[in-house]
């Protein structure tokens, strides 16, 4: 009789346990992202995460979303589609993400289009670390942006060099969607100015192999280059062309980080380089949204220091758990869908606005020049 009870006892609290896992379960909501944390972007994946991570953190301290609390599943995709299509799969049917956020490359993001990975699972992907205009024309309805387009960007420095007074300008790119969304951008911003590249050159995805461009570039003896491309080519081509060729114009897009930049250049070549960004500077603190930051990387990644790259994710995750947070009922893909598409939020220093039609939250671009020690002068 009492092994019975005892069994009888062991079988309750069994099913005690479970019931309290699956529960904790229930209350577990999954926010998932691929990012580059290996490969050619890998510094610049590691960034993308940090800025998502800390800002989970900081939401779970303070008591999680609506008596959720949220996980951060994190896949390392190499910068390969592949990787990123088979990842992101994985993320929707096992894991159960809720959402997804922060994803690099135009191309790899493209695909899950073509694929109808993110149509067939009904799923949002916030904050993609790219401005290709792929992925914002056609409309549709899965990616919800928080950062300017390329062309937003490209013509902001088409305006200011044809303001300072150069017009001959050339364009190098990464052989690749990325690279030809970003090129495409710059012959818009220049024929409204009635204005054509010089010259081009490319190099290939996960390469920094950039003589052969240098060479074909220098052909249009050009007074400025735009660089489109991701941080170690473009730090190759810096130190190669400022070598062969000083005194050019070179301008980045907001994708590469200044720093490294700065660091992998050498200082000398990096100095006076231009970069568009897409965010408030992460640096002063002075805004609201900017000391939130801070607060999160001293809290949860001391050992960090702020970057353009990881507030930009930063602020992507913020921008998702307030969706999170007004969600009606469980927070579903189709429920965070529906809170993200009605979104108007002011983060205190950035805004984000999105609508039923409208899936770009933000168009601010500002132009920064690198200085001396690798800081941004605006």
């Amino acid at each position: 009789m009492k092994r019975e009870i005892w069994r009888l006892l062991g079988g309750l609290l069994v099913t005690a346990l479970l019931g309290w896992s699956l529960a904790a379960r229930a209350d577990t909501v999954v926010i998932g992202q691929c990012a580059p944390l290996s490969g050619s972007l890998a510094s610049t994946g590691q960034a993308m995460a940090l800025g998502v991570r800390i800002a989970i953190d900081a939401a779970n301290a303070a008591g999680g979303v609506n008596g959720h609390t949220l996980k951060h599943v994190l896949k390392d995709d190499g910068y390969q589609t592949a990787e990123t299509l088979r990842l992101t799969q994985e993320l929707i049917r096992k894991d159960k993400a809720a959402a997804l956020i922060g994803y690099a490359g135009t191309g790899n993001i493209a695909e899950l289009l073509k694929q109808g990975v993110l149509s067939g699972g009904g799923i949002a992907l916030v904050a993609p670390y790219t401005g290709g205009e792929p992925l914002r024309s056609p409309f549709n309805p899965w990616i919800f942006h928080i950062r300017a387009s390329y062309g937003d960007e490209t013509e902001a420095m088409v305006r200011q060099f044809v303001g300072t007074g150069l017009t001959r300008i050339a364009v190098f790119h990464q052989n690749d969607p990325f690279g030809q969304a970003g090129l495409a951008g710059v012959e818009r911003a220049l024929a409204r100015h009635k204005m054509k590249i010089v010259s081009k050159g490319s190099y290939e995805k996960n390469t920094e192999d950039v003589a052969r461009a240098v060479e074909d570039i220098a052909r249009g003896v050009p007074q400025a280059v735009i660089m489109i491309g991701v941080v170690r080519p473009a730090a190759a081509f810096v130190k190669a062309y400022q070598t062969a060729h000083p005194g050019t114009q070179l301008f980045s897009i907001s994708v590469v980080n200044g720093r490294e930049l700065h660091q992998l250049a050498g200082g000398d070549a990096a100095r006076g380089v231009g970069i568009t960004q897409v965010m408030p500077s992460p640096f002063s603190g002075v805004s609201r949204i900017t000391r939130d930051y801070h607060q999160a990387l001293k809290r949860f990644a001391p050992e960090d220091t702020p970057s353009y790259t990881s507030f930009e994710e930063y602020v992507g995750a913020r921008v998702l758990i307030e969706a999170i947070r007004r969600s009606k009922g469980t927070p579903t893909p189709a429920a965070v869908m529906q809170s993200l598409e009605n979104l108007d939020l002011d983060l205190g220093g950035f805004k984000v606005r999105f609508g039923p039609g409208e899936r770009v939250g933000s168009r601010y671009v500002e132009v920064t020049l690198l200085g001396r020690d690798g800081n941004h002068v605006r």
